[in-house]
């Protein structure tokens, strides 16, 4: 059995965020982090045996919330719009055009109005 069920989704959402402008790969806490200008924009890890992905969703919070294995962010970051997905072996596929999409506007939330411009509406 494969130790990493969601690894190919999480390879499709590391390359993605990496297109960005300006965006870098870093590991503070040992945990994978995606940062535009120093902040980041998402948390993507395979941590006790799930995929978890993390994303500051200022205006799908409340839509995301609702979706399955989702939760507000820990460490307080719930409270500023951030949501956590976790997705265990046996969970459905992730759906990685929707965290495309997701990822935009989390990378929208925390970047330079200049390099958001860059993006396609």
């Amino acid at each position: 059995m494969n130790d990493q069920p969601f690894a190919d989704a999480e390879q499709a959402l590391r390359t993605h965020a990496l297109s960005l402008p300006e965006a870098a790969e870093e590991f503070p806490w040992g945990e994978r982090v995606i940062k535009v200008r120093g902040k980041i924009f998402i948390f993507l890890n395979h941590y006790q045996g799930a995929l978890r992905i993390s994303l500051k969703l200022p205006h799908s919070r409340d839509f995301a919330l609702d979706m399955p294995g989702a939760s507000p962010t820990g460490y307080g970051l719930g409270k500023a719009g951030w949501v956590t997905f976790r997705f265990e072996a046996g969970d459905a596929a992730v759906d990685v055009e929707r965290f495309h999409h997701w990822m935009l506007e989390s990378y929208r939330a925390v970047a330079p109005k200049r390099l958001s411009a860059q993006l396609p509406a």
